[in-house]
């Protein structure tokens, strides 16, 4: 049980630091489309493009650390209920999203953003309704 505990105190760690760059980097996203400055937009697309960089391995580890829990439980868990079921959708998406932000800092390094700062509020601040559902969903389990 203690590697189980390890394992979970590691999840959490890695999906706190990789939450706080992925909900950090489409703030810099609404910056870079209001600005009408050259070098503020050279320094932002310097930063976008470091900070996916520098989260992506807290992505990978929080992948790993989860993968390793579901482990240790065993195939139980899976039976438990559909909190579990649903939570994994809803991590899916997340990674998805993580990608997609990729895409987006290649278009601002191009050059090519057409993006309001709005679409960039939105794309900022919905994730954070997907981030509480898993917690409920890990704590509470109603289903």
């Amino acid at each position: 049980m203690t590697l189980l505990l390890w394992y979970k105190a590691l999840h959490i760690f890695f999906m706190i630091a990789w939450m706080a760059g992925i909900f950090y980097l489409p703030r810099l996203f609404v910056y870079n489309a209001e600005s009408h400055n050259s070098e503020v937009k050279a320094t932002l697309n310097i930063m976008q493009r470091r900070l996916w960089y520098f989260i992506s391995p807290f992505a990978l580890l929080t992948l790993v650390f989860g993968i390793l829990i579901i482990v240790e439980y065993g195939l139980a868990i899976f039976k438990a209920g559909m909190w579990l079921h649903i939570k994994l959708v809803l991590v899916a998406l997340f990674y998805v999203y993580h990608v997609y932000l990729f895409k987006i800092v290649k278009t601002f390094l191009a050059g090519k953003n057409t993006r309001s700062p709005k679409f960039y509020r939105f794309l900022n601040e919905a994730p954070v309704l997907v981030l509480l559902a898993i917690v409920i969903l890990v704590v509470v389990r109603p289903i």
